[in-house]
């Protein structure tokens, strides 16, 4: 039962290893773990588990974490609040497995200098990989023409003819993680990348293969839009009617990151219209209402929320136990997380 503490495998006092606690659930243990990253982890540390099958609730990290020196969290594991941090007197490293870190820290774990890091370099290019198909996929009406010739019909629709990646423009909004993993794969194709972020100068997006430009440019030039930017105050709405209204006709839009950087309804006003065409993982609301035009509309479809991994989250694993090495070996984190970052990341 949670929160009974003869339910958690207790360390050996004697062990020089550090501690490290998993709290997220013994059935997400074969998805978000390889065997690669569990002999890592036995290599330098002792390893306590929260035995429920889903993630740990707050009376769970209570049980779990008196002892620990490190815990490693995911999707659904309750914050380190100031409850659970008083409860963990060794706890000095968390490592995060997901897309963002921010609701499961609070100003306690700043203030004990507990070291925080997250395995989102490894989610993003999941995220990145599966952009990149839609895209493709995108550009080649595959959607529309699959449902056309499953219809009975072949070529004869407007949807014809389909269009390649080769001399388009493709516009990325946000050099975030995932952005930035986009714009290195489409290194690989003969296409102009365009990218909008406020906090990237001209030269590091040159650096990183793209050119740097305002977001108005972006939407007139931009063959296929993708989102990519955090959900902040400054970024509710960012595509808003006026700035849909400025995308190119068929166009491809493209959202993997957060439902609330469109203006919805905006949005579908301009679908309406058959302007342009769009994928969308996320919405706002999500999932979208049951009578929602985006669930009919011909040129919308709407993913459950899938970009990310799903059945391997193996790669961010692995990188959450070599944070944790790296940590307890004295060495600089990949990606650590600051609260000055906040701001900027989802």
């Amino acid at each position: 039962m949670p929160g009974d503490t003869t339910h958690y495998p207790l360390p050996t006092t004697q062990s020089p290893k550090p501690t490290v606690a998993i709290a997220i659930g013994r059935q997400n243990d074969a998805r978000m773990f390889t065997a690669k990253a569990w002999a890592a982890l036995e290599q330098f540390a002792q390893v306590i588990h929260h035995p429920g099958p889903g993630p740990a609730a707050k009376a769970d990290l209570l049980a779990l974490l008196p002892l620990a020196d490190a815990v490693i969290t995911s999707w659904d594991v309750a914050a380190l609040d100031a409850d659970v941090l008083a409860a963990a007197p060794n706890l000095r490293a968390m490592a995060h497995m997901g897309s963002s870190v921010k609701r499961f820290v609070s100003a306690g774990v700043w203030a004990r200098g507990i070291s925080v890091t997250s395995a989102g370099l490894a989610l993003a290019i999941d995220v990145a990989e599966t952009t990149l198909g839609l895209m493709i996929v995108g550009l080649k009406r595959a959607w529309p023409l699959g449902r056309h010739v499953a219809a009975g019909g072949w070529r004869q629709t407007p949807w014809w003819p389909a269009g390649e990646m080769f001399g388009r423009e493709i516009g990325i909004i946000g050099a975030s993680n995932v952005g930035r993993h986009v714009i290195k794969l489409l290194q690989n194709f003969a296409v102009q990348v365009l990218v909008y972020d406020p906090f990237i100068s001209s030269e590091d997006a040159a650096r990183i293969g793209a050119e740097k430009v305002e977001l108005e440019d972006l939407l007139r030039r931009a063959d296929v839009v993708s989102l990519h930017a955090p959900a902040t105050p400054d970024t509710l709405h960012l595509l808003d009617a006026r700035r849909l209204a400025l995308m190119k006709e068929d166009a491809l839009l493209i959202n993997t990151a957060r439902g609330t950087l469109i203006d919805e309804p905006a949005l579908i006003r301009e679908l309406e219209k058959g302007r342009f065409f769009a994928f969308l993982d996320v919405t706002d609301p999500e999932p979208p209402a049951l009578d929602s035009p985006l669930r009919r509309l011909d040129n919308v479809v709407v993913l459950p929320h899938i970009a990310g991994c799903i059945e391997n989250c193996g790669r961010m694993g692995e990188l959450a136990v070599e944070e944790l090495r790296r940590f307890f070996a004295g060495e600089p984190p990949i990606y650590p997380i600051r609260p000055d970052m906040f701001g900027r990341i989802a």
